[in-house]
């Protein structure tokens, strides 16, 4: 067998094990947030978490294999490894940018939920009426 094809066969195994990781990773610790953002919806923050995995996976996934091509042949060990290491690189950075961009629109919506509990005022106004001359 020759070894591009061994590149991109270990290049997939190693890429899409740590994209499926990051996802459940993402997807287990993430649901406290979303929870909050939605004011305790349980249902809703389960069918957003699970919205929120598919669109990781359906990206991630996306650019593993649009990535998968190497201009180089690779005919030695050393030029395998190097060409892992470039390409997995790039993948795991991918990850962590998907990751830190993530928890920056959970963190901003859960932020904003907070500031709208703050400004509402804890009991209703009752019976108020405008002062007498005004």
């Amino acid at each position: 067998m020759d070894l591009t094809v061994v590149t991109y066969v270990i290049y997939l195994l190693i890429s899409i094990a740590l994209t499926v990781w990051v996802a459940r990773t993402l997807s287990r610790n993430g649901r406290v947030f979303i929870g909050d953002v939605l004011h305790g919806n349980e249902k809703l923050a389960d069918a957003v978490n699970q919205l929120l995995v598919v669109g990781f996976y359906l990206v991630n996934i996306g650019f593993v294999t649009l990535y998968l091509r190497s201009s180089e042949e690779i005919l030695t060990p050393r030029a395998l490894f190097e060409a892992l290491s470039v390409k997995l690189g790039v993948v795991l950075l991918v990850l962590g940018v998907m990751h830190l961009g993530n928890v920056w629109a959970l963190n901003r919506m859960r932020r904003r939920g907070i500031m709208e509990r703050q400004q509402t005022p804890p009991v209703p106004p009752q019976a108020w009426t405008a002062p007498v001359g005004a």
